[in-house]
């Protein structure tokens, strides 16, 4: 993805009729199984840091500088210092949060605080002004002004579900118009404990996942329906239980109205929704060995809402990104079932095979991941079927768009498709544009493997861009475009866990646009601001979404200035075979920055732990 200067996006979560079920959207699955540092058994630790606000504010955020205080009006529970939000009585927002991780091997996570609250409201019955807890995007309690008391209450919640992920811990106090209500907080803990026994080994499951999807929409191309299977073999010598399904743009609606439904499953038990009802469970009948292969099957169905999103209708144009249901994936870690995210990307897959089927009316133009062949089908429809190889996502669009297409120098053939109000000059620019990029970037990192190339150019797209195996999304824009084809590379060939490692495709893909563009990034480092002690190129999209105006200037800018650095340290022809090699190492599977690092110091005689250091990069 390449973020423009953030809009808030309004994606409207079009009332979508839920089709009886539960549900869920799409993200690929696995490839050749690869290693991940094995989970280590459980050090008690508290993880909240700072939470008893008597050194400064660091690592918090607050809405503002007088959130954590020791001014005259409240006191604190223990020390001097204590967190005052709110107490103004006017309407009014204060907020404090901190990322935190929770390790994984640990049973136990207890979340406690001591809160106080004193008001002027006079009301028994009313709420006016409340007080909202939430780890992650889960709300764990919110208080109000009926709450009042004396002095502290400790309060304390099992946050457990929690283990193995870096969320953020967050607290939201609001106002209303007139007369104060002070919600304080002091002593904020999160203390993790209990042993427990690590999954049996590091190997990413389930592996080799293989979807076949067959879907027909309305005349419009924003509702389809259909069924798809997922056969897939767990690789681990743990044996599979259950097995998760991603149902990420479901993060586009609610649970009550949801985009993306499944029901009728079959090869398994449905369980509940969780993570804002984008991943389902679905229990096996029994637990699935090590070599053995499973295939589940459901009923689906798909509401494009309105907006220009990677998931959304800009008029008769449906991006159709992320909307088919795929698995999760099961490591050392446990399973990763991270939450949607806006700024950046979530998700984390394993190379997989799909063969798509999409029954569509003949006016519509259906570009898809993979290699798509059109036939006629009933009258006034075309059937697109679409077949892809080791891909990790799968996403298509639908609409009356203008088509020009071309072949690349080294033979990839390139379909522009552009929505109205895109100039024919602009297209063949584009379509210029990533004859170029594709071929530029193969030369540094290896062939291009996925047959044909679709980019959808639509100068609406809040988000700039963004990038699907074979498919991207794009404005008019020579750089953006050329970026979000480096994605083929990192993140669609060399994959990454994109929530809790964004640097590691963001940062690779902008620094192959440099590469392409003849930008040597000389002196870029020399820019570098750090806003806090926290704040590093490694952090996850927990730390970005609570600090969402850094997240491009650091993954982006300070993470290809990094790498920069790094070819002058290695020296360019150097540098060049790392990347490489690296591309070849990890070709369809995963990188982590602990390997990248390995290899980066495999490549050079200089010790490079001060550079590491320096640059922030950690892992």
């Amino acid at each position: 993805m390449r973020p423009t200067p953030h809009k808030s996006l309004a994606v409207t979560a079009c009332a979508v009729a839920a089709l009886a079920a539960v549900s869920l959207p799409a993200t690929p699955a696995s490839a050749a199984p690869a290693t991940a540092p094995r989970a280590a058994a459980c050090t008690p630790a508290q993880v909240v840091a700072n939470g008893g606000f008597e050194s400064g504010t660091s690592p918090w955020t607050q809405s503002s500088s007088s959130v954590i205080t020791s001014r005259v009006g409240e006191s604190a529970h223990g020390g001097s210092s204590f967190a005052w939000l709110d107490g103004v009585g006017s309407t009014h927002t204060d907020t404090l949060s901190q990322s935190v991780t929770i390790p994984s091997g640990c049973s136990s996570a207890k979340l406690t605080f001591w809160l106080h609250i004193d008001t002027a409201e006079t009301t028994s019955s009313t709420a006016y002004d409340k007080l909202t807890a939430k780890i992650g995007s889960t709300t764990l309690a919110t208080y109000s002004n009926l709450d009042k008391n004396t002095g502290y209450v400790q309060k304390s919640f099992d946050v457990s579900g929690f283990a193995g992920q870096t969320v953020s811990l967050s607290f939201t106090g609001k106002e209303d118009s007139s007369l104060q209500t002070s919600f304080v907080l002091d002593d904020i803990a999160l203390d993790t404990s209990g042993g427990t026994t690590p999954p049996g080994d590091s190997t990413r499951t389930p592996a080799s996942p293989a979807y076949t999807v067959n879907l027909s929409s309305d005349t419009s191309g924003t509702q389809w329906s259909g069924h798809e299977s997922a056969t897939f073999t767990n690789a681990s010598a743990t044996a599979l239980s259950e097995v998760y399904l991603r149902l990420w743009d479901n993060a586009h609606g609610s649970c009550s109205a949801m985009p993306i439904t499944v029901s009728g499953v079959t090869g398994g038990t449905a369980g509940d929704l969780s993570v804002d009802c984008t991943a389902l469970k679905v229990t096996l009948p029994a637990p699935l060995p090590q070599g053995q292969s499973a295939t589940i099957g459901f009923d689906l169905g798909i509401s494009v809402p309105d907006g220009a999103d990677r998931f959304g209708a800009d008029g008769a144009f449906s991006n159709i990104g992320n909307a088919l249901p795929v698995l999760a994936i099961r490591d050392a870690a446990g399973w990763h079932l991270d939450p949607y995210t806006n700024n950046g990307e979530s998700f984390y897959s394993l190379a997989a095979d799909f063969h798509v089927t999409l029954d569509h009316p003949s006016g519509l133009l259906v570009p898809a991941t993979g290699t798509s062949v059109d036939t006629p089908g009933s009258s006034g429809r075309t059937i697109t079927t679409a077949t892809a190889s080791k891909v990790r996502d799968f996403a298509w669009a639908a609409g009356p768009f203008s088509k020009i297409s071309g072949t690349s120098p080294a033979g990839t053939a390139i379909n522009i498709y552009s929505v109205s109000g895109i100039s024919s000059s602009d297209a063949q620019s584009m379509l210029a544009t990533a004859k170029s990029a594709v071929d530029t970037h193969a030369s540094r990192f290896g062939a291009y493997p996925y047959g044909e190339l679709d980019a959808v150019i639509d100068n609406n797209y809040w988000f700039g861009g963004m990038e699907y195996p074979g498919f991207v999304l794009d404005l008019v824009s020579t750089t953006a475009l050329t970026h979000e084809i480096g994605h083929q590379w990192w993140y669609g060939i060399v994959g990454d866990d994109e929530y809790n490692n964004p640097w590691l495709d963001e940062a690779f893909a902008d620094y192959s646009t440099d590469l392409a563009q003849n930008k040597t990034g000389t002196g870029c480092w020399n820019s570098v601001s750090w806003a806090s002690s926290a704040e590093k190129i490694t952090n996850s999209m927990a730390y970005w979404d609570a600090h969402s105006d850094r997240y491009s200037t650091v993954v982006y800018g300070y993470g290809k200035c990094a790498l920069h650095d790094l070819r002058r340290v290695l020296g360019d022809t150097a540098m060049a075979k790392l990347l490489k090699d690296y591309a070849t190492s990890h070709w369809y599977g995963v990188s982590t920055t602990a390997e990248f690092k390995a290899a980066a110091q495999a490549a050079t005689a200089t010790d490079l732990t001060s550079f590491w250091t320096q640059h922030r990069i950690d892992g």
